[in-house]
């Protein structure tokens, strides 16, 4: 390790959050202007956040009661149109927020707000975003208690989190001027979530997804600007006549230009015959070659292996893509996103949440839970992942079901729906089929009355081997069996 070539590595050993706290403040403004002003950049954004919640990952209470459970489900559904604070969109609009704010600024707050119950609210509670610069890096002293404050979070003595010293203001925003105030408020650690993917061991403060990236992005983009501006020049066709009288008029002069040098037009099926003594030349702006498209297939291959997303979804190039290559690809990325859904959006932001609007609606009425602590008792669904060929992953996965290697349940909830509303809905479609006196031809042989009644055998919530090769009711494009056992 001391060799000669290695003579000049020389990095400091400096802990992640001494890092985050000298050069957070400008790695997110860089990271926030090349989302907005990259393509690639807000096109990997976009796909970051669409894959990792999609529509929403959904909550399917375990609560043993059915009752009681129908009735806790209908409650979120409806509490999760009045969810944002802003009133801008859904619980499920929240999540995908949060999912942008990761790759933008690599962590994301969300503070719980009670209502009071004269705001006519289902449930009394409701959610605000707040971003990163809102909880200032500089802010790093000892507070009056006692406590540490590091880069704007109060930790007690023996390391727990009790405080967010938030900004009033956002510090970017010009628009937001008003009477002179304390600059930060002091707001509880029990009604904040701070949402962000934890790298290192003891890290307090995220680290945007997109950093990995900035730099090649950033290059690149200002490379392409200069390659189309010289694209641009080089379409400007031009030729220089040259003469060996300067004094004499030009064939074809039709007007000087401000400059005082003599234009001459020329136009389509022209024969120009120049005077003795003129010659023309025209000019040939140097061309790329054949390097650019190689150098920008190479440089983009580096800029998503940077951020961890399969190349077409950063740059929509599918040019040399097919099934195999297609599905090696998703199948490692949607395993690194099942890890960031499971990990981080669920353990830090919906459980939490889920937690507190029980509570929160027991309290105000809207559940009777006589034991609070099973009802916590909950499964987050996440959206399902649709596959380049689903007729041979549908078929994989009535084989695994047959085989006793899955269950209904995980196969129905692997499309993104919950089992006991798949279930109602094939009795009453079912029912309905019955009483309309209806008959649809769905295989070879088969009607729906036939296939249909099965479907209805199974109790609500039984998911086992015994339902294989029966109607999922979903119809949807199902997971590879490989990562439904993750």
């Amino acid at each position: 390790m001391a060799k000669r070539r290695l003579r000049g590595w020389n990095p400091p050993l400096e802990n992640i959050n001494a890092m985050v706290a000298s050069g957070g403040p400008r790695l997110l403004a860089r990271s926030r202007e090349l989302v907005v002003t990259n393509g690639y950049a807000a096109n990997a954004c976009e796909a970051f956040a669409s894959n990792l919640v999609g529509d929403g990952i959904k909550p399917s209470s375990l609560i043993e009661d059915a009752d009681l459970r129908d009735q806790v489900q209908r409650l979120w559904l409806a509490w999760t149109d009045e969810a944002d604070a802003d009133g801008l969109t859904d619980f499920y609009g929240l999540q995908a927020m949060v999912a942008r704010e990761m790759f933008v600024a690599g962590e994301c707050f969300v503070r719980l707000r009670p209502r009071r119950a004269e705001d006519g609210m289902l449930v009394p509670l409701q959610l605000q975003l707040l971003q990163s610069e809102m909880l200032p890096f500089d802010k790093t002293e000892t507070a009056a208690n006692g406590n540490r404050i590091r880069c704007g979070i109060e930790f007690d003595g023996i390391g727990r989190r009790v405080a967010y010293h938030f900004r009033r203001r956002h510090p970017g925003d010009s628009t937001d001027q008003g009477a002179v105030i304390p600059e930060t408020v002091r707001v509880s650690a029990d009604d904040v979530l701070h949402i962000y993917r934890p790298i290192d061991a003891g890290q307090i403060r995220g680290l945007p997804h997109v950093a990995p990236a900035m730099v090649r992005l950033f290059l690149l983009d200002q490379y392409d600007d200069a390659e189309l501006d010289r694209k641009k020049i080089a379409a400007m066709f031009a030729g220089f006549i040259t003469k060996t009288a300067p004094e004499d008029p030009m064939m074809g002069e039709s007007e000087a230009d401000l400059d005082g040098a003599a234009i001459a037009s020329l136009e389509p099926g022209t024969m120009q015959v120049l005077l003795p003594g003129e010659d023309v030349k025209f000019s040939s702006p140097a061309d790329v070659g054949g390097g650019y498209e190689a150098f920008q297939y190479r440089t983009l291959l580096a800029v998503s292996a940077s951020l961890g997303l399969p190349y077409h979804l950063v740059t929509g190039d599918v040019r040399q893509a097919n099934y195999s290559s297609l599905r090696a690809e998703l199948v490692e990325f949607r395993r690194r996103i099942g890890q960031l859904q499971h990990g981080v959006i669920v353990h830090q932001l919906c459980r939490p949440i889920w937690r507190r609007w029980l509570e929160t609606a027991a309290l105000a009425g809207g559940l009777h839970i006589e034991d609070p602590v099973a009802a916590r008792v909950v499964q987050w669904i996440p959206p399902r992942w649709d596959w380049v060929d689903p007729l041979k992953d549908i078929q994989a996965q009535v084989l695994a079901m047959e085989a006793g290697i899955t269950s209904r349940r995980k196969v129905v909830e692997a499309t993104g729906y919950d089992v006991e509303e798949v279930d109602r809905e094939n009795a009453a479609d079912a029912r309905r089929v019955a009483d309309l006196g209806l008959s649809y031809r769905t295989s070879p042989g088969e009607t729906q009355g036939a296939r249909a009644t099965p479907a209805t055998r199974p109790n609500p919530g039984e998911g086992t081997g015994d339902d294989a090769g029966e109607d999922t009711g979903g119809g949807a494009a199902t997971p590879d069996p490989a990562t439904e056992q993750e």
